[in-house]
């Protein structure tokens, strides 16, 4: 596909894209860090002009990528590392007329994604979607399991409305396409990027200023210190070792509002804190061992970046997980909510040096399939597809879109269902 060819109606003006998110920049997390790497794609590889919608902070957790205009917001409670979308005033309604967007990207399920659906319906724009989190599967973590049912069909709802989804595996590509009807569904998958991780930037005297044995593998968590991370098994699969006798090291890399809960149940680990960049990379490829029981994730970019790091990995097993690893080959997978099966899995690999790096030379060997470049480049693909497809709007006068996509094949002609 001919990139250059999204260059804007007639070529007078860049394409513009209207994209809304729940948390751009305030907190850091997977979804919005490969947001952050899309919007810096479009901009320096396509000259697209993005104008982003979303709660901000006066502390935000790192710099933003592109225009980014603050909604009004408020703290979620018992979580107010995190904030909640009001919707979208007729002041920020009138900022996005204005922008005259071609495309409205939405990246979350909200009060702010359904306004901006709307939106771009009377805007008669292709409104294009991009899972990052079945929100239903936190529930469990805050006793209203009973809820899920009702958020799941909500979540099919909302995303039965737009135009395109981007699904971040083919499992959930899959659900999505039973449970929807018109949405054409494509696949997303994130990126790792492998200048910043990788084995070399293992660092002996960073590690031995931690205090860990050099003669003893490190058993590495990494990610937000939320209880949905799966921190219960996490730290009840340590405690099991420790009974085994294996006198684990473990390095917990990330802060959150569970870490005084972690902390008091894991007192022997070490706690690097909230790590970014260069500092990240090192402490992560200082580990032996990388242990993720978390069930609640879409893709797993902690799990790529452990991955291209050098780590031997043992996950839960569940179908996101399995787009990425498999078992005994890449990766050790235990069955979910069982710290015993973990427990095991760590045994064999903390007594077994040889069996812990052919694991890991099997995890970077299959992380090499995920580069940025390419990830996103899937994006604009779908962007082109929604763009080529004015009949697919709910408008009687369709766009003139022809000049944008003028000598450009559609991607995938053969797998778009007809609406």
């Amino acid at each position: 596909m001919d990139i250059k060819a999204l260059t804007g109606i007639d070529g007078a003006r860049p394409l513009r894209i209207a994209l809304f998110s729940g948390n751009y920049n305030y907190t850091l997390d997977g979804a919005n860090k490969s947001l952050n790497r899309l919007v810096d794609h479009l901009q320096s590889r396509m000259g697209a002009k993005v104008r982003v919608y979303s709660p901000t902070s006066p502390t935000p957790a790192f710099a933003a990528v592109g225009d980014l205009v603050s909604v009004p917001s408020l703290k979620i409670p018992f979580r107010a590392d995190y904030r909640l979308a009001l919707g979208l005033p007729p002041a920020i309604r009138r900022d996005v007329e204005a922008f005259e967007p071609d495309l409205v990207h939405l990246s979350a399920p909200d009060f702010l994604g359904s306004a901006a659906l709307r939106l771009g319906r009377d805007l008669k724009v292709p409104v294009v979607a991009s899972l990052h989190t079945l929100f239903d599967t936190y529930l469990d973590y805050y006793g209203l399991s009973f809820l899920r049912p009702l958020a799941r069909r909500q979540l099919w709802k909302f995303y039965d409305a737009c135009d395109y989804v981007m699904a971040p595996t083919e499992a959930i590509a899959d659900e999505l396409r039973s449970q929807t009807h018109s949405t054409r569904v494509r696949t997303w998958a994130r990126g790792v990027d492998s200048e910043l991780f990788h084995p070399g930037r293992r660092d002996a005297s960073w590690r031995a200023g931690l205090g860990f044995d050099p003669d003893r593998p490190v058993i590495v968590f990494l990610g937000r210190i939320v209880m949905e991370k799966g921190l219960a098994a996490f730290a009840d699969t340590i405690a099991r070792l420790e009974e085994a006798g294996h006198a684990p090291q473990v390095l917990v890399i990330g802060d959150g509002p569970a870490r005084t809960w972690f902390q008091a149940r894991l007192p022997t680990a070490v706690f690097a804190g909230f790590l970014t960049g260069e500092a990240l990379a090192t402490a992560l490829a200082s580990g032996d061992i990388f242990l993720n029981p978390s069930t609640t994730e879409t893709f797993g970019n902690v799990n790529l970046e452990a991955m291209a790091s050098g780590l031997a990995m043992v996950c839960a097993d569940a179908p996101n997980t399995r787009a990425l690893l498999r078992h005994g080959r890449n990766a050790l997978l235990c069955a979910p909510d069982r710290p015993s099966a973990y427990a095991e899995a760590l045994s064999a690999l903390l007594t077994d040096g040889d069996a812990r790096h052919r694991l890991a030379a099997e995890a970077l060997d299959r992380s090499a399939a995920y580069r940025w470049t390419e990830i996103l480049d899937e994006v604009v693909e779908v962007y082109a597809e929604a763009l080529e497809r004015p009949a697919s709007l709910p408008s009687s006068e369709p766009r003139l879109l022809a000049s944008r996509t003028s000598g450009m094949a559609s991607p995938h002609p053969a797998s778009v269902p007809a609406l």
